[in-house]
């Protein structure tokens, strides 16, 4: 039901020895919202991605899945998201369909309702022609198809990806944004960080910006516009947001509507 927290992140810092990574960093996002998570290289985006996954320890405060304390209660957490890297690992000794087969027993899912998955899914990222090649042959945007419709597999209700993007051609584009897009509209929630800043401005229902491990900004596009007395595309805003973080100014320098 939208308006209900599908992850919450209340102070959340984690260092790797002298270096801040991701500082005091606090957020909500609710459930079925398509959610954009955007910075520089090396502003704290994957590491924060890693914490709610439950792959790195934050080093002081509360991370929240579905309800579920990802420290607490991480089993219960981790079923509840999936997540698409921006590497994507797949088992390059096995094709295509027993990979698929691995991740529906994984989890217990019925052979009936599994079929019924994952021929949808293929249909979706035109994976017919591939299912019995081995992974290893994979070209990158083939696994990156691969491993979104692995993540979708199970259903889960909150769905973490990582610069989903890369290597995708325009028809694998244009699947992926057809995907999210349904994919919130039937309540799921969607935590998406990306440089395909265009890929945002077209899906997001809201936007979060971090800077040197610091959240800057949140709100939706027409929010930020405000905020930056900017009236052009989501990358003059951001660009503007991110300058002022970086000269530790009230304000960027002044774009073009």
């Amino acid at each position: 039901m939208r308006g209900a927290a599908a992850l919450e992140l209340e102070n959340v810092t984690r260092t790797f020895g002298t270096k801040v990574a991701v500082a005091q960093l606090s957020l909500q996002v609710q459930v079925g919202e398509l959610f954009a998570f955007l910075g520089p290289n090396g502003a704290g985006k994957t590491t924060t991605i890693k914490m709610i996954c439950g792959l790195l320890r934050p080093n002081q405060g509360t991370l929240r899945v579905c309800g579920y304390d990802a420290l607490r209660q991480p089993e219960l957490a981790r079923a509840a998201l999936s997540y698409v890297p921006d590497n994507p690992y797949l088992y390059e000794k096995l094709t295509g369909r027993e990979f698929f087969q691995l991740v529906l027993d994984l989890y217990n899912i019925s052979p009936t309702e599994g079929k019924r998955r994952l021929d949808y899914l293929i249909q979706i990222f035109d994976l017919s022609n591939y299912l019995d090649d081995l992974t290893e042959t994979y070209s990158h945007g083939m696994k990156q198809r691969v491993a979104f419709a692995a993540a979708l597999l199970h259903g889960a209700p909150v769905l973490i990806v990582d610069e989903p993007t890369l290597g995708l051609d325009p028809f694998a584009m244009r699947a992926l944004k057809n995907l999210l897009r349904q994919y919130t509209r039937q309540g799921a929630t969607v935590f998406l960080s990306t440089h395909s800043l265009d890929l945002v401005e077209a899906l997001a229902d809201r936007i979060g910006i971090i800077a040197q491990g610091r959240l800057i900004a949140v709100g939706t596009l027409e929010e930020l516009r405000r905020r930056t007395h900017c009236t052009g595309s989501l990358e003059e805003v951001f660009l503007q947001l991110i300058e002022g973080a970086l000269h530790q100014q009230g304000h960027g320098t002044p774009c073009r509507s």
